[in-house]
């Protein structure tokens, strides 16, 4: 039993819960494993812009007008002027 003339020492409380304790793991990227995807992305990227910006007139692959009319609303709503 305490004395109430004495007074109270708190106790020492030690922390053994490594999750607050341990450092963070670094994260390691795979280059070699993504490099590959994000060529492919690219690549699909750059055809798509190519279709919604110049595929019309001169430069034309296709003779007739159906990828025009098909990316026609993309073509403005990316500010590419096509009239």
């Amino acid at each position: 039993m305490l004395s109430p003339t004495r007074p109270r020492k708190p106790k020492e409380v030690t922390v053994t819960n490594p999750a607050i304790t341990a450092a963070p793991v670094p994260l390691r990227i795979p280059i070699r494993e993504i490099l590959p995807w994000a060529v492919f992305v690219t690549l699909l990227a750059l055809i798509a812009l190519y279709f919604v910006s110049t595929e019309q007139g001169a430069l034309s692959v296709f003779a007739n007008t159906y990828v025009h009319e098909f990316v026609h609303d993309g073509r403005h709503l990316l500010a590419f002027p096509c009239h």
